[in-house]
């Protein structure tokens, strides 16, 4: 069965804390069943709890062994009807360095051929 997301309910991150990502489920109706996967394999510890106006808050805890260099996405999925609430990245570690380094890099390049450029439109539509 192909995973869809869901349109009913929606998914909001709240924060990151000590090791655990928090959002609140809204839309949900009765509490559902949460799965969490990172890499294709089921993270445990997911929990809901009730809150006002009908809306869950989620706790995800993290786990330190998937705390590794680069990007690291956990997907979130309503167990019942196999569809994707949310997800969420973690990035981290020289890669991440690597990655931001080299897109200021890209960045000037191309901000330094704009003003190139916007300079010698300038001068020809001056003559």
């Amino acid at each position: 069965m192909q995973r869809q997301e869901s349109k009913a309910a929606k998914l909001i991150k709240t924060r990151m804390r000590a090791g655990v990502w928090e959002g609140v489920l809204i839309g949900a109706g009765d509490a559902p069943e949460i799965h969490v996967w990172h890499l294709g394999e089921p993270i445990a510890g997911a929990t809901l709890t009730a809150m006002e106006g009908g809306n869950w808050a989620l706790q995800v805890p993290i786990p330190v062994e998937t705390l590794c260099d680069g990007v690291q996405t956990f997907l979130i999925f309503d167990a019942a009807s196999d569809e994707k609430l949310g997800h969420f990245a973690l990035v981290s570690g020289d890669a991440l360095e690597d990655d931001i380094r080299a897109e200021v890099d890209l960045l000037r390049a191309e901000l330094d051929m704009l003003k190139r450029t916007f300079r010698q439109h300038c001068l020809s539509a001056t003559v």
